[in-house]
């Protein structure tokens, strides 16, 4: 089991950290000759002219990897996948992979309509407002095709608006986070790695589709992270953070965090996405906040963020940066330790847990805001 879940994993992180490297590579090279620059102003932290488009090395390193596993899943189909010598226990796996295949390219297709939004708004600078009527109209489109939550409630239609919103939520929240050189991928990276481990190991069967696509989506995260780590060569731009958010979005609504089976008092495990969240949902909730109390437009870019508040306190981007990455895995420990427990009273514990690392990253922003 362990040298196929080995085989399993390498198998979709390496190919997708390759392609995504190589793409980055080679936009850090195209970017420049088209216009795609991203040059210092008074809103931004970096200093020298940083070409954009890495998002574009994301994207192919999430769709070049899922057309070969379609591929595989067809073959299989076709009874022509033996002479790949895939583990049995995987190789099971590949019929079923028609079954989520509508679904999956639907996000796919949501997620280029956004790439392509993004790198228009990388050249011409969007107004917000067509920007967010389209993340709307790709949120509705994939309740539609069947991307949805049901949280336990009969009415479906209080999952779908549920599932609209957390969708628009987070293309938004690692649209945001992409401030600082490293931060909104390495967010990302951080929170794929901790669904992928409640989808292989905390559910009485790994959750195979859904953690492949997230080791996948980790592997590009990788390979783009290679060109992005502070001195940033490269940023991913708009063109590559909606779309990350849309795919680690999706992913936790395809995913099955709770088995009825397991018994009513499990039903906790539900909280698991908000932990592993919990830092850049806060970032996003707050920023939004300050800009409307400010009369701003919450999509108006300034420099209210957790990691600016870092950096007004004395700390270098790098180790502001990796701050917050240490915050963000120690909130995603929390959400592991949800199937670790078996009742609500444990539960709340953790989450109370959650909480003391939201204040204590609020108590570092207050002391930065109000810094002279």
């Amino acid at each position: 089991m362990f040298d196929s879940m080995l085989t399993f994993v390498l198998g979709c992180i390496l190919p997708a950290f390759a392609v995504s490297y190589v793409a980055t590579w080679g936009m850090r090279r195209i970017a420049p000759r088209v216009g795609l620059i991203d040059r210092p102003a008074a809103r931004k932290v970096h200093v020298v002219p940083t070409p954009l488009g890495g998002g574009i090395g994301i994207w192919l390193g999430v769709v070049v990897p899922l057309v070969g596993v379609q591929l595989l899943g067809w073959l299989s189909h076709h009874g022509m996948a033996g002479w790949l010598h895939l583990p049995a226990n995987l190789t099971v796996h590949l019929d079923g992979i028609g079954y989520r295949a509508p679904q999956l390219w639907a996000i796919l297709a949501g997620g280029t309509i956004l790439l392509v939004m993004g790198l228009l708004d990388d050249l011409k600078n969007l107004h917000w407002m067509p920007r967010l009527f389209l993340q709307i109209a790709i949120a509705i489109g994939l309740v539609m095709s069947g991307v949805t939550m049901t949280l336990f409630i009969d009415q479906p239609w209080i999952g779908h608006i549920l599932t609209v919103g957390w969708l628009l939520v987070l293309m938004n929240s690692f649209n945001f986070l992409d401030n600082m050189d490293g931060l909104s991928a390495g967010i990302a990276l951080i929170a794929s790695i901790g669904f992928v481990i409640v989808m292989l190991t905390g559910t009485s069967e790994p959750r195979w589709l859904v953690a492949g696509v997230l080791l996948i989506l980790s592997g590009a995260l990788a390979g783009f992270l290679c060109h992005n780590w502070p001195p940033a060569r490269i940023f991913m731009g708009d063109t590559g953070s909606h779309f990350v958010g849309l795919m680690l979005a999706s992913m936790t609504v395809l995913g099955t965090f709770y088995e009825s089976k397991n018994g009513s008092e499990s039903r906790h495990v539900i909280l698991a996405p908000l932990c592993i969240l919990a830092v850049p949902l806060y970032d996003t909730a707050s920023v939004i906040i300050i800009r409307l109390l400010q009369r701003r437009s919450p999509f108006h870019a300034d420099k209210s963020h957790f990691s600016h508040r870092l950096v007004e306190l004395g700390l270098k981007s790098k180790y502001a940066v990796l701050t917050i990455y240490l915050a963000t895995m120690t909130t995603g420990l929390a959400g592991l330790l949800l199937y670790r427990v078996n009742d609500w009273s444990a539960a709340l514990l953790i989450m109370a847990l959650v909480i003391c690392v939201l204040t204590i990253v609020a108590i570092l922003e207050t002391v930065g805001r109000n810094r002279p």
